[in-house]
């Protein structure tokens, strides 16, 4: 059977909390490969970033850490509820600190998969951590071009901006930290919104319910730490920077978070020499967060993409 263990490691002053997945018939002597698994942006490590995807690639043999992102889930840091792109990619640079001092990790072979924002993340990390040897994507999405479309309407970015200012200083002087929700906190509240892009009423159906809810992604954003996202762009400098292999899993069923362009876009700016984009049939965006049909497919493509890139 696997292991697994909850540790922490340490980003600038406070704790990051994750879960280490060690494989079948581990062997403290041996070197392994490892693999950083990132949650998509309001998810937590429990969800499908090391449910799904860290216990499937833990089975098929690889050291796996999924964790919290600073200011979330069960990960230390302040302000809470905080989306801060700086401090988001920070934390993949403290996790690969963190698996190159286990004396059964080789450093070497240390490998990152992110989904949906968390692969923006994961992306934007491994273009300024070469530690990083491979790094594969599921729907990932540029947060940065998320908050500049805003509501689509025109100069939606300015009148964030805006809006965050005032906040800031209302804040400043007094008043409480205005926390909101990334999604509609029910079902209802959707459906009273009138929203209906399927991402949307997907991320309800995932969040909301049994099928994903945990305590560690409670749908809480403090609105102005998104200020940064704005002029922040998770693909900047890919066709400089980002050379290692790449692969990029994507579903064909766009919806308003935009994975399906952003997939494209990530394959045509990446300088990598190796680099694959798998469109998975009929997968929406959250299809590829658990359903077995739609993450077996994308496993069949992932799980040998790291095999050869960090097995080799």
């Amino acid at each position: 059977m696997t292991q697994q263990h909850s540790v922490t490691f340490r980003n600038r002053t406070w704790d990051v909390a994750a879960t280490l997945r060690l494989p079948e018939g581990f062997d403290a002597d041996r070197k392994y490969a490892a693999i950083v698994c990132a949650h998509p942006i309001s998810s937590c490590k429990e969800q499908t970033s090391g449910a799904i995807y860290g216990r499937r690639l833990t089975e098929a043999g690889f050291v796996t850490l999924a964790f919290d992102a600073s200011t979330q889930g069960a990960s230390g840091g302040e302000p809470r509820f905080s989306e801060d792109p700086a401090t988001r990619v920070e934390d993949f640079r403290c996790t690969v600190d963190y698996l190159v001092t286990l004396p059964y990790v080789d450093e070497e072979r240390i490998g990152v998969l992110g989904v949906c924002g968390g692969g923006g993340y994961a992306v934007s990390a491994a273009m300024t951590d070469r530690r990083f040897k491979a790094v594969g994507t599921v729907v990932a999405a540029n947060y940065g071009r998320i908050m500049r479309e805003g509501d689509m309407t025109p100069d939606a970015a300015l009148k964030t901006l805006d809006a965050i200012a005032r906040q800031r200083t209302a804040e400043a002087r007094g008043a409480e930290p205005l926390i909101v929700g990334y999604i509609p906190d029910s079902e209802d509240a959707r459906a009273k919104a009138g929203i209906d892009d399927i991402d949307i009423v997907e991320a309800v159906q995932y969040y909301t319910t049994p099928r994903g809810r945990q305590p560690g992604s409670p749908n809480r954003l403090r609105f102005t730490s998104t200020a940064p996202a704005l002029g922040w762009d998770a693909f900047h400098l890919a066709e400089a920077l980002l050379t290692q292999p790449l692969h990029i899993v994507i579903g064909d069923r766009p919806g308003g978070f935009g994975s399906y362009r952003d997939g494209f876009d990530l394959f045509n700016r990446a300088r990598s020499g190796q680099k694959t984009l798998q469109v998975v049939e009929g997968a929406s965006h959250y299809d590829l967060y658990d359903k077995p049909e739609a993450t077996g497919k994308a496993l069949e493509r992932l799980l040998p993409f790291f095999r050869k890139h960090l097995c080799a």
